[in-house]
């Protein structure tokens, strides 16, 4: 989760529930999905994507 989509103030207070936030900052740490190359291009002007979707649709002719 982002940091900027926490919106809310809390208080956490007590030696137990700083426990437990700071056991779920770790834990959330740790389980982070692994990052996953993908492999893209810049599409630069018209006549560039009219080939792009050309190819796109002849690639997928059939699959639907």
């Amino acid at each position: 989760m982002a940091t900027s989509s926490i919106t809310k103030n809390f208080i956490i207070s007590g030696k137990e529930q700083v426990e437990m936030f700071v056991n779920a900052i770790e834990e959330s740490a740790k389980n982070r999905p692994e990052r996953t190359p993908v492999a893209a291009r810049q599409i630069k002007g018209e006549e560039e994507l009219r080939k792009f979707v050309r190819e796109r649709k002849a690639a997928n002719v059939g699959k639907r």
